[in-house]
């Protein structure tokens, strides 16, 4: 956990050295091989963060809210009558929240107690017909015994009927009698009003609960962010995190990263990130929620905003000079930099110190101060070269030099696809042939002579046939 917690610091701080000029890097360097190359450079306190510049690393938003939230539905078959909190009020358990309309409510309880009553009638009724009918049917002679039993029993299987019924009814009439002695809902817990959704909040994509109203709990606090699933691999469960305050800088809390919640993505545009080493796409993506629980909650308010960054151990103070190991070139032999002198481009020797790997820095003990303006090692680049400090974190060659085929046989990428030595496109386009009638997907040639590799005659040039040897119609 630990490499690889390492790995994607080391990847999110070097991207983040370039951050204020990644679209001019790649897309805004100019293409005219006519123009004057420049390398542009920076300070090694811009780099590094002792400055205000490109030091920093992915932050995410925050904002710190209870670790029980209680949210209450609404009966969907009910009609609220009157809400009797605001967002941001204090609540008790026992706390009145809102109430229902009873109107409805006390009129069907009207009608189903008339209803109750009228069963109770045709049940009475149809007991006093059973027997009176089995008294009938003592005095009958016996040709007609078999009606008066089949009447009988008509008269039982209604009569059930009604008492199932009967009993609906009462439980539907209970119902309604709760309801209406508990139409005003009280809160369960003690904490603050979250929110309230009295009908104005319809998107069930906007991130924010759909539930009628949410209720936080007072007491302990966690810090919940969103993570874009572009850069979903930088935060990770049982991270450790640092939590700073939006005001003070030097205001700092610890937590863990204890959930990434998969289960319940939003959608939007910057999942939560403040500045990254790597751009968002403007297309529409999902975000999803992540948890921070935090070692101490002491200073913090109930949905304060706060920054949050993985900790990699950026906060611990290290003696001396450090700079990112991917500047330094040869660091096993003659560890040198980039670097500018008088408006030129020089190799400047370093002695190196110890190497961090989990911040994937080595401190320089001798040959670079924090005012020395250096840039990132690409190819292209030579000793006397013109040096510009660069505005907005630019590095790297202003026009460099395309790339030439490489003499060993090896691939280069051009406009039309990949190119070998050999005159091959890889990319499925026409090929010449090699000098002994083959392509180099192995298909043959047809000889000098009109003939194929095979055997079979061609028709030559000239000869006005087509290949199927076939004459032309002209």
């Amino acid at each position: 956990m630990k490499k690889k917690t390492a790995i994607i610091a080391g990847a999110a701080a070097a991207a983040a050295v370039v951050v204020g000029s990644a679209l001019w890097y790649f897309l805004g360097r100019d293409t005219n091989n006519n123009a004057d190359n420049v390398v542009y450079v920076n300070t090694v306190e811009m780099l590094t963060g002792l400055g205000s510049g490109n030091g920093s690393v992915n932050r995410f938003a925050g904002v710190v809210e209870s670790q029980q939230t209680w949210e209450v539905q609404q009966d969907t078959e009910k009609t609220v009558k009157e809400i009797l909190v605001e967002v941001g009020q204090n609540v008790e358990v026992g706390t009145p929240l809102f109430t229902y309309d009873t109107a409805k409510m006390e009129q069907d309880l009207s009608q189903a107690q008339l209803d109750l009553e009228k069963m109770d009638n045709d049940i009475t009724n149809t007991k006093s017909q059973i027997e009176q009918l089995q008294k009938e049917k003592k005095q009958a002679d016996k040709d007609n015994q078999l009606s008066y039993t089949m009447e009988i029993q008509t008269l039982e299987t209604e009569m059930k009927r009604s008492e199932y019924e009967k009993k609906s009814k009462s439980v539907e009439i209970n119902k309604l009698q709760d309801s209406i002695q508990n139409a005003t809902v009280t809160s369960e817990i003690s904490g603050v009003v979250k929110s309230i959704n009295n009908g104005n909040s319809t998107n069930m994509y906007s991130g924010e609960s759909q539930a009628f109203m949410t209720v936080l709990a007072l007491g302990d606090y966690r810090i919940k962010g969103r993570i874009n699933e572009q850069n979903m691999g930088s935060i990770m469960q049982g991270q450790r995190m640092i939590i700073r305050s939006r005001v003070d800088e030097e205001q700092t809390w610890a937590g863990t990263v204890t959930n990434v919640d998969m289960e319940n993505p939003t959608s939007g545009n910057d999942g939560g990130v403040v500045y990254s080493g790597t751009s968002d796409s403007m297309t529409q993506t999902s975000n999803y929620p992540f948890y921070v629980e935090l070692d101490s909650s002491d200073g913090l308010m109930l949905g304060q905003h706060v920054y949050m960054e993985v900790d990699n151990g950026q906060q611990e103070k290290k003696e001396g000079l450090w700079l990112p190991e991917y500047f330094i070139n040869d660091v096993d032999s003659d560890p040198y930099v980039w670097m500018d002198k008088d408006g030129e481009l020089v190799k400047q020797s370093v002695a190196l110190g110890e190497h961090d790997e989990n911040l994937m820095e080595y401190q320089i003990k001798e040959g670079l101060t924090e005012k020395d303006a250096i840039t990132y090692p690409e190819d292209g680049l030579e000793e006397g070269m013109k040096t510009e400090l660069g505005e907005y974190g630019q590095m790297g060659q202003s026009n460099p030099e395309p790339a030439e085929m490489p003499e060993d046989g090896g691939e280069m990428i051009t406009d039309e696809g990949i190119m070998t030595d050999e005159g091959a496109a890889t990319d499925g386009g026409e090929v010449p042939p090699m000098e002994d009638g083959t392509v180099t997907d192995g298909s043959e040639m047809p000889a000098e002579d009109g003939t194929a590799a095979d055997g079979s005659e061609m028709a030559p040039a000239d000869s006005g046939a087509d290949s199927t040897g076939t004459e032309d119609a002209a």
